[in-house]
């Protein structure tokens, strides 16, 4: 299997054009209001209206339940990435508030040495994916990357999305990950030019490297 890409924290209309014709996977739109990516100025319309073949994914950060489903619709999600520390038992309930949509669920831990590996068994049966993104005070974007070899403690049969400072000096190292749990890599910050700008160069040579 292919591994994907998704390209997250988008936020201008003409760059969001120019990226969403590379054809990446995913394209993911923050709803967190304290980051620096976030949503705010693009309308539902102009989302929802994004080339079928892209997953829009909205990313949330301890969000109202009732608030994420409605935004799910209006945006036309089909991906939601939690960033949070939603719990289980959140989880469960968004699954049920999102039954019949067929929206994908994505849980994202930061990871650093002292991360304990055994707290993802409480979600491996309510999410389709998990996403490893390095460990900070805030809920990403920190453009460093993790100790990779701590993934080794990770014995879920579960895909995963690999994120955190990922860019053009890890191509190599990507294609020596021999794990088949890996779904996509996730990048952000390593391909921008301000906030929410990307650069298209840059991510057509990663693509075309990868």
């Amino acid at each position: 299997m292919t591994t994907k890409l998704k390209i997250c924290g988008m936020k201008i209309p003409e760059n969001i054009m120019a990226v969403a014709a590379l054809q990446p996977d995913y394209l993911g739109f923050i709803f967190f209001r304290e980051s620096k990516r976030f949503i705010e100025g693009l309308t539902p319309s102009f989302v929802s209206g994004l080339p079928a073949g892209i997953k829009k994914t909205g990313v949330f950060v301890n969000e109202e339940l009732n608030r994420i489903a409605e935004l799910a619709v209006l945006y036309g999600l089909q991906t939601i990435q939690l960033h949070g520390d939603e719990p289980p038992k959140y989880c469960m309930a968004l699954r049920g508030l999102l039954a019949d949509t067929g929206i994908e669920l994505v849980k994202a831990f930061g990871i650093d040495e002292h991360f304990d590996f055994h707290k993802l068994d409480g979600y491996a049966n309510i999410v389709d994916y998990f996403l490893f993104d390095t460990q900070t005070s805030g809920h990403g974007g920190s453009g460093t990357t993790f100790n990779w070899a701590l993934l080794e403690k990770f014995k879920l049969n579960k895909p995963y999305f690999l994120s955190g400072g990922i860019g053009l000096d890890q191509v190599e190292q990507l294609k020596e990950i021999k794990d088949e749990r890996l779904y996509a890599i996730d990048v952000n910050s390593r391909f921008e030019l301000a906030p929410g700008l990307k650069d298209v160069d840059k991510l057509i040579d990663f693509k075309t490297k990868l």
